[in-house]
């Protein structure tokens, strides 16, 4: 039975929901409380047992790079200060044993795309993609769960979320022919941002999967689809078409941190749960709330 162990993040894009902060700095480095988003995505990967994460950037965006790198003059400088707990913690955003590659986007053509440019590196193994703008929190992260899905049924595998019915044209959005063993469902098709009332459903793709390499052979066939992009709906209609692709409802909570307003989401709930800040932040949101009952 074979292990995912390699999950690909692709990170090319350029972030124009939230310029001016991204113009020179990755959208996937904005933070959420003290920690990139991309952090997350990553700690979630690592959490589900994956060993080798390929993240797939443009040219703009070395900093990715440099946050997953060593930084030996800033360790240096928190030890000569005393600040242990920092250093360590700086030391071990990447903990031993887990190897990180670093692919070149070379042109924007769509995530499809963007996912194919990790071939080389994948090979002839199963792989994960996580999408750093969907950030998750919960007992249960959606990787860990595809990992654990994959394992026991030996296919391609997608997380995937109802949405509310006027959101679906921003997602791909799923049919389904039938429940299958462990709370999966079969995929029956994929429609990438459907009018509303084209929409098979309201069950979305969200940005965590589970694929057989063989999907690579299918986008190295594919035309370009919703916008001139190689699309990983297509794809993934592909492999429903097969009958070889099952959803997995996540648990916990998603924020769309691809949106300001998820972002800000994100945030609050983040801090609420802050075991620093919560018990302050929660007296501010009051005290805000109150001045603006009382018409301040």
């Amino acid at each position: 039975m074979r292990k995912v162990t390699k999950a690909v993040f692709p990170v090319a894009g350029l972030g124009t929901r939230f310029l001016p902060a991204t113009k020179a700095m990755p959208k996937e480095l904005l933070p959420i409380i003290d920690k990139p988003i991309i952090q997350y995505a990553v700690e979630e990967a690592i959490a589900a047992g994956i060993t080798d994460l390929i993240f797939v950037t443009g040219r703009t965006k070395r900093a990715i790079e440099d946050h997953f790198d060593r930084n030996l003059e800033l360790e240096a400088s928190l030890e000569a200060k005393g600040k242990d707990d920092m250093q360590e913690m700086v030391r071990n955003i990447i903990p031993k044993g887990v190897n990180c590659v670093f692919v070149r986007q070379p042109e924007a053509l769509g995530l499809g795309h963007a996912v194919l440019c990790a071939a080389p590196v994948i090979g002839d193994e199963p792989f994960a993609v996580l999408l750093a703008d969907d950030f998750m929190r919960g007992d249960v992260l959606p990787m860990k769960a595809l990992c654990q899905a994959y394992l026991e049924h030996q296919t391609s595998v997608i997380a995937v979320s109802r949405v509310a019915e006027d959101e679906v044209s921003k997602y791909g959005i799923i049919s389904v022919s039938d429940a299958g063993a462990s709370g999966l469902q079969k995929i029956a098709s994929i429609v990438e941002k459907p009018a509303p009332d084209k929409a098979p459903s309201n069950l979305a793709s969200i940005g965590r999967y589970v694929f057989e390499p063989e999907i690579f052979d299918i986008l190295r066939g594919q035309k370009a689809g919703h916008g001139g992009e190689i699309q990983l709906a297509d794809a993934i209609n592909t492999l429903a078409g097969q009958g070889t692709i099952l959803a997995q409802h996540i648990q916990g909570v998603r924020y769309d941190c691809g949106s300001k307003f998820g972002y800000l989401e994100a945030i609050v709930d983040t801090a609420l749960a802050h075991k620093e800040y919560a018990e302050r932040f929660r007296e501010l949101l009051v005290k805000r709330v109150l001045r603006q009952g009382a018409g301040e």
